[in-house]
């Protein structure tokens, strides 16, 4: 039982991030998903709100049972760091996930030059409102780390180094690396659907834009916990989209 604490303890601090990402997102997505399936769903719970709460409470359940059983995989990879922040890391962070936000920024110039939708989409879509950044703080830096790093990533590692290299004492590097490539291309393919939604279409060039930006920069989320934890893979994930966010605001 003991050994079921830190994990608990760790899930119940992350809870309430957990929850205000979780209800974030759920306001940001139920709009662009008003469809037959959501209005009968709204019939069914009885209110639009109760939807909302039942969405929000289901998607915490799960960030829980990430950052839950995430924190034992990590814990028997080694991978779980002491929470004390460490001056050289959390520079090493800021610097990285600042470049990384101002290079990520340069979609707005690049690929929205080259892709309609994508331009059509900066000039519709609230990417400057309160809801939106909240979401994508919130849930990008703590949900999507606990899913893909923390849980996915950590399995993944397990799984390969128990299966093909059980006589080894602790995973070796080259299983964690390919356990972060994995993970990444899985948070890049779980972004399709959105994309999908967002351009109507999902054509060579737009599954290329979303394989690029958020596999690349998955790359370096999962570096990030490898290297340092998981609380700067997910502060890195947050400042990403701090700083894209920011530079689209004072550009636009």
């Amino acid at each position: 039982m003991s050994k079921l604490k830190k994990p608990l303890l760790f899930a119940l601090a992350l809870l309430p991030l957990i929850v205000a990402a979780s209800y974030l997102a759920t306001l940001m997505t139920l709009p662009q998903a008003d469809s037959p399936a959501v209005k009968e769903a709204v019939k069914q719970l009885g209110s639009r709100q109760a939807l909302i709460a039942v969405s929000t409470a289901q998607s915490a359940l799960y960030a829980v049972l990430f950052a839950f059983f995430g924190y034992i995989l990590a814990r028997k990879l080694g991978l779980m760091r002491s929470f004390r922040p460490e001056k050289s890391k959390l520079l090493t962070t800021i610097i990285i996930s600042s470049a990384g936000g101002a290079v990520f920024s340069l979609d707005a110039w690049t690929f929205a030059k080259l892709i309609p939708e994508v331009a059509e989409s900066y000039k519709t879509a609230k990417t400057f409102d309160a809801l939106t950044w909240g979401a994508s703080v919130l849930y990008g830096g703590v949900v999507e780390e606990l899913m893909m790093r923390l849980f996915l990533m950590s399995l993944t590692a397990f799984v390969a180094w128990k299966l093909f290299f059980r006589k080894e004492e602790t995973a070796l590097s080259g299983v964690l690396i390919a356990a972060n490539i994995l993970a990444a291309l899985t948070f890049a393919a779980g972004h399709l659907p959105s994309t999908l939604t967002l351009f109507g279409a999902l054509t060579p060039m737009i599954v290329f834009r979303c394989f690029l930006l958020n596999g690349a920069f998955g790359l370096i989320f999962g570096r990030l916990y490898r290297k340092y934890g998981i609380q700067y893979a997910m502060l890195s994930h947050a400042l990403l989209h701090i700083v894209s966010k920011t530079i689209w605001l004072i550009a636009f």
